[in-house]
């Protein structure tokens, strides 16, 4: 399926180096930020107590958080759980508050803000810092082993070029997601590692739509240079990644706006990953498959004639 088909091929290779460039900087700044502001986790990282609270009628939520803020719970997330009238209410672990007290003394500092609509706590949970500790090495964990079985996908579905550059595209948009949450220090919770994992399958999937399209490339036409078949290839795919990725960042920005609090950051994780993954598979694999030296003569095999036997 097509929107459009351009019919002269877009020399994308002629400025690879400036993209490759521009995509060196973005990397050497998101390491930067994650190795001197770091991340910030969440309570199922670093501990801290999760309530659910209910009401009578939806209250404000930003009331609550300015209620809590001023009563001396400082980055507490505060959020709809199921309905409108349902508050979920994460308070990070602090040294000087004693944890077995601390719901309590949420519900006291919420009930003096309307006398008319009181909240009921339904649960309170406890989160340990070892359990947080457990969480983000599982997370490390989940994560080393997606990139583990993406790199022996492609080396298996592909010339090993191709393999390689698209390892290094993905890892690219793992470490660009992860720059933009230390720079803003926006919160990295559970949900936000899910997004990060979704766009690591979301980028290899167009990495190899665009690398399938090179082959077919290399193998139906002849006389064409490297970069000139890359830049047909890329071209041709065009229509393709503006019809998935447009459709996928509708829904993704319907979250991001409608979404409220709780997929927030879900949602802007996986907006960031979609634009540089349409970046790097397309503006940045492309170019280090061509600087590896991939050729017309490694997809093509050469037939040997059998000899007849001399009677």
């Amino acid at each position: 399926m097509e929107f459009f088909r351009i019919k002269k091929d877009i020399p994308f290779m002629r400025h690879a180096l400036a993209f490759n460039i521009v995509s060196l900087i973005t990397f050497v700044l998101a390491v930067a930020f994650l190795v001197g502001k770091g991340l910030h986790l969440s309570i199922e990282f670093t501990g801290g107590t999760l309530m659910e609270i209910s009401y009578s009628q939806a209250p404000d939520l930003d009331k609550l958080r300015a209620k809590l803020s001023q009563d001396g719970f400082t980055d507490t997330q505060v959020q709809n759980f199921g309905t409108s009238r349902e508050v979920l209410i994460r308070v990070p672990l602090s040294k000087d508050a004693d944890t077995a007290k601390v719901g309590e003394r949420v519900i006291t500092s919420l009930k003096t803000l309307d006398a008319a609509n009181l909240p009921t706590l339904k649960r309170v949970e406890f989160v340990g810092p070892q359990v947080g500790k457990e969480l983000a090495s599982d997370g490390a964990m989940a994560l080393l082993l997606v990139v583990a079985g993406i790199m022996i996908y492609l080396a298996i579905r592909f010339e090993w070029r191709f393999a390689v550059s698209a390892i290094i595209a993905n890892l690219h948009d793992v470490v660009i997601i992860l720059g933009f949450f230390a720079f803003f220090q926006w919160e990295f919770s559970l949900p936000v590692l899910a997004a990060i994992l979704a766009v690591l399958g979301y980028s290899v999937n167009e990495s190899v739509v665009v690398f399938d399209r090179v082959r077919e490339t290399f193998k139906k036409k002849r006389g064409l240079a490297t970069p000139e078949v890359l830049n047909h290839a890329i071209t041709s795919t065009i229509s393709r990644t503006i019809i998935t990725h447009g459709s996928t960042q509708l829904m993704v920005t319907s979250m991001l706006i409608f979404g409220g609090e709780a997929l927030h950051y879900f949602a802007l994780a996986l907006t960031i990953g979609i634009c540089f993954g349409i970046y790097s598979s397309v503006l940045v694999a492309s170019p280090l498959v061509m600087w590896l030296g991939v050729s017309r003569e490694q997809f093509i095999k050469i037939k040997v004639e059998k000899q007849e036997a001399v009677v």
